[in-house]
Order: C-alpha cells, then sequence, then structure tokens
C-alpha cells in the first residue's frame, strides 16, 4: 500500500540560473529553512528529487512535543512551539496543530519515578508538566482500560498534520520569493577554489552562495559522494490510520506496545510505542562500532533482520561524477513495506487499551525510514572544511516537531545571524576530529 498522500503540490516550472541559497529536500527541514531565508530576503531554492513533504515528514505520528526530548533539544524544542503556535496564520494555511497534551504512561514504579525524574530537564523555563495518576489519568485518557501506574502529562505537547505541513510551508516560502522544484534530483555539490559556488541537478546547473543539505535518509549518501563522513543510519517505523470515531480520547498518548493521536479527520493514527525495525545494511557494519552505544541503550526496541535491503543498498553507488544517474533518481520517493506483525500487535494492544477503538477500522498503513545519528541528536551544522554547505539532518524521529525551530537555526547559521539556541550541541565535528573523508 503506498504512504499517505500529501496535500497536492504544483511546483515551479523552471530552474533558476543563479539564486543566494539552494536547499537540498522538500520535507520540514528543508521547507522550514526555505521559509525564514525566503522571510530574510534571499532569494532561495528547493531542490526535490521527489514530492514534496513525501517521506518521512508525512509518515511520522505527527506529535509536537516537548516532553521525553534529549535536554539538549529542550530550548530548540521551546522555539519550535512559539512558532507552531503562530504557523498557520504566518501561512494563511492549515497544518492541523493543535495543544492537546501528550501522555507518557508508565506500568512499573520504576518507569514512574524515570518520567519524574524527567520533569527536572523544565525546571530552569518554568513549563507546566506533571506526573499524574488515579482519577485526573483517567480524565485524561477516558474510555481507558490499562492497569498503569500513571503518566507524564505535558499540556502545551501538541500534534499537528504531516501530510498538510511541508507542503503548507513550501507554499509559505514560495509566497515569500522562493523556487520550489520538484522531481528534480541533485547530484553532486560545484565546489571551486575549496567552496561551494552551486549544484549540478540533473536539469543542469544552479549557482548558489550557500547549500543546505536536509536530505532526511539520504543525507549520508549524497554527502559522501562529496567527500563528506556523516555517520547516519536508518531506522524503520510502522504506522497506521483508522476511520473517525466518536468518544475517543484528545492527548496523544504513548504506553507500552502502542501510541495514538487523535487526527483531524476523527480517526486516529496508530503506531507502536516500543519497537523499531533496524535492517542490516552495509552501513551497518561501517558504523557499527559508533552506534553501538546506541543499540545497546535501544536494544529493547530495536528489531534487527536482514531483508531485501541489504542488497539494495549493496547495489547503490556511492561516488558518481556529475554527468551521471544518481541513486536519487533511480528511487524518488522512499516507501518500505510496513511490518504486518507490528501492525497486528499495536492495533490489538490499542483496542485492549481504548475498546472505543472497536469500531475504528483500519484504513491505511505504511512505513516510513528515519534519518538517525550515534546520538539521536541532530546535525545542524556548517561543514567546516567546506564553506558555503550546511547540514540539517538526523532528527532521529524527533524532526517534526522540531522542524519549524530548526530551520530557523540553519537560517541563522547560513546568514551568520546570533542562533536562535547555542548550535554546539549539533555540530557535525562532535562526531570526529575531521569531517572530511580522505578520497
Amino acid at each position: 500500500m503506498p504512504g499517505p498522500a500529501v496535500s497536492a503540490f504544483h511546483p515551479d516550472p523552471s530552474l533558476p540560473a543563479k539564486v543566494d541559497v539552494i536547499v537540498i529536500g522538500g520535507g520540514i527541514i528543508g521547507t522550514s529553512t526555505a521559509l525564514e531565508l525566503a522571510e530574510r530576503g534571499l532569494s532561495v531554492l528547493i531542490c526535490e528529487k521527489g514530492q514534496i513533504g513525501a517521506e518521512q515528514s508525512s509518515r511520522n505520528w505527527g506529535w509536537v512535543r516537548l516532553s521525553m526530548r534529549d535536554p539538549r533539544e529542550i530550548p530548540l524544542m521551546l522555539e519550535a512551539v512559539r512558532i507552531w503556535e503562530g504557523l498557520d496564520v504566518r501561512l494563511g494555511r492549515k497544518t492541523g496543530y493543535r495543544k492537546t497534551g501528550i501522555l507518557f504512561t508508565t506500568a512499573t514504579q520504576k518507569s514512574y519515578d524515570l518520567h519524574a525524574r524527567w520533569i527536572r530537564q523544565l525546571d530552569p523555563h518554568q513549563i507546566e508538566c506533571r506526573m499524574v495518576e488515579g482519577k485526573d489519568l483517567d480524565q485524561l485518557m477516558r474510555g481507558h482500560q490499562m492497569k498503569v501506574k500513571g503518566a507524564l502529562h505535558t499540556p502545551m505537547d501538541g500534534r499537528a498534520e504531516p501530510q498538510w505541513v511541508a507542503p503548507a510551508i513550501a507554499e509559505g516560502a514560495r509566497d515569500r520569493g522562493a523556487k520550489v522544484i520538484t522531481g528534480c534530483a541533485v547530484r553532486s555539490l560545484d565546489i571551486q577554489a575549496g567552496r561551494v559556488t552551486g549544484v549540478v541537478t540533473e536539469r543542469g546547473r544552479v549557482a548558489c552562495d550557500a547549500v543546505v543539505l536536509a536530505g532526511g535518509a539520504w543525507s549520508r549518501l549524497f554527502a559522501g559522494n562529496a567527500g563528506i563522513e556523516l555517520p547516519q543510519l536508518k531506522t524503520l517505523n510502522t504506522v497506521m490510520r483508522t476511520t473517525a470515531i466518536e468518544g475517543g480520547p484528545e492527548a496523544s498518548i504513548w504506553a507500552k506496545g502502542f501510541a495514538l493521536r487523535k487526527r483531524e479527520d476523527g480517526g486516529y493514527t496508530v503506531a507502536s510505542g516500543s519497537e523499531n525495525i533496524v535492517d542490516i545494511v552495509p552501513d551497518s557494519f561501517r558504523l557499527g562500532l559508533r552506534f553501538l552505544p546506541a543499540f545497546m541503550e535501544e536494544r529493547q526496541s530495536l528489531r534487527f533482520r536482514l531483508s531485501g535491503r541489504w542488497r539494495e543498498e549493496a547495489g547503490q553507488a556511492r561516488r558518481w561524477a556529475p554527468d551521471e544517474r544518481t541513486p536519487f533518481e533511480l528511487c524518488r520517493i522512499l516507501d518500505p513495506e510496513p511490518s504486518q506483525r507490528i501492525l497486528r500487535q499495536s492495533w490489538a494492544r490499542a483496542r485492549s487499551a481504548f475498546p472505543v477503538l472497536e469500531s475504528a477500522e483500519i484504513v491505511q498503513s505504511w512505513a516510513g525510514m528515519i534519518d538517525v545519528t550515534p546520538d539521536a541528536i541532530p546535525v545542524i551544522s556548517p561543514v567546516e572544511e567546506l564553506p558555503g554547505l550546511l547540514i540539517s539532518t538526523g532528527f532521529s524521529g524527533h524532526g517534526f516537531g522540531i522542524g519549524p525551530a530548526a530551520g530557523k537555526l540553519a537560517a541563522d547559521l547560513v546568514t551568520g545571524d546570533t542562533p536562535l539556541v547555542d548550535p554546539t550541541p549539533f555540530r557535525l565535528s562532535r562526531f570526529s576530529d575531521g569531517s572530511r573523508i580522505h578520497l
């Protein structure tokens, strides 16, 4: 079954000869970056090999959450919430954003205490967040039949519609003068005198002063062709959506075995709350030592498998010339098969927890490839040894909610404006002493 249908987007007909900044990738990160740059008066081009928002940006859960984030992401996420609050008015389009709260349930005293300790991360920011239990929890999760100790509740958390957001932001960027080209893969960077001076696309060259690589799961492959070592792997998450029902919970809920959130159409998005699939591929061995600590920490939630992805990625070119056809042209949209086992298990657990879901039907399921870094923190960083290139990728399943602020930070780094948050945690060089491969 194909992935979720994103909002219709009609691209610009032709490439400009020159712009100030080229953004590679039309997901929420790339479009948000383009919007910010265009609002600052720069000429911007988004080049998307497939369709706007057609990969993980439209395949995620639709959560806009501050809760349970790594402390390094919290300042950026606070800015993201502020942007989300005014985004519909700013764009003149609907994103489906609502503040409904998110509940992370706990079944044991150990997990309850762990969630309670996390609340301290918000103490400096004066954000309402508390543990709830008993009648307070029952009211927030009306109709539930779960045996839980309690839940972490953050009322300012919210939701939006992934299939609407990236196209809406891309249109907003175009309203401000940006050009948006789809079905146009960027093949390589044009580097002269040691800095980026443009890109070569499958339709021709475009000159520019800066490039932002926001290619999601494809970023490592593109960066590697430019001689840049970007440690990034992929995990697969399976999602489904239901028909509309009455009487279900308004808040989004995470529990062991399932996660759900209400949709604007009255149905629910349902996924596994505790399981992702990791396909074993050649990069698993190239990057295995770097990812080993993360694999060990998340060993309960990761399911490793040998699948057709090995052959597919082993057969992908890792180096190519600007006049050669690239992997980005051979696969316009990553549309992996969802796990039928995970679908069955998460749907059964969701219905057991919320009997009201028994009246709902599954109308669509899909899977998405999540771009992951060794520390599960994104790269939003200039490449020190290649002036003119900035990378914004590796959001590790956290990118949808934080995307608008990530775009703003990327724009700050491109223009040299004072960064809205300290960018140090997101620097590429944290993974190694240098960011270039010796070819």
